[in-house]
């Protein structure tokens, strides 16, 4: 991988050199192991540069990498990343909407995506707080079979929110 340490760029005077078996060979100059690398027709490559001394292993370098490429890959694709989805409420919301709104955000949950949910006081709904905060309960226990509550719905200037994560399988 970059900044790799192969055969000339070990620049340390003394390294201690591991055959291609997994054998110690024991500590040598930097020449004696790149001389001992060339007659077993490989690469002398640094595994542990910080250790004292450092070691050095005996290894196609070319396969190696490959190795060490093939393992990202796999623990690229393994990785799940969660997503956060918005969904986004009115305190005068229509029952109709409400139940799309309640679809959407179950769907995004049961493939394990997380949900904000804002909802947003404008003008005159300022002074109706109560309303909104039951609009938000009734679309907290609709959603109760697939998500838990990560963070209880709070109001941060003109918006209340609240998120939720899928309950695991």
């Amino acid at each position: 991988m970059p900044g790799d340490l192969v055969n000339e760029s070990i620049r340390f005077r003394e390294v201690l050199v591991i055959a291609p078996d997994g054998e110690s060979l024991g500590v040598m100059t930097r020449n004696q192991a790149l001389d001992t690398a060339y007659d077993y027709e490989l690469d002398l490559v640094c595994v542990a540069e910080k250790a004292k001394p450092p070691v050095c292993r005996i290894m196609d370098y070319g396969k190696y990498r490959f190795e060490q490429q093939k393992k990202a890959k796999e623990a690229k694709r393994n990785q799940h990343v969660t997503e956060v989805k918005g969904v986004r409420l009115s305190p005068v919301i229509d029952i109709n909407d409400f139940n799309t709104k309640v679809r959407q955000a179950k769907g995004w949950l049961e493939d394990g995506n997380r949900v904000k949910v804002d909802m947003r006081f404008r003008g005159r709904m300022m002074t109706r707080q109560d309303v909104g905060k039951k609009v938000m309960e009734n679309f907290i226990t609709e959603l109760s079979e697939v998500a838990t509550v990560d963070r209880q719905p709070k109001l941060e200037g003109n918006t209340m929110s609240c998120t939720l994560t899928p309950i695991k399988k």
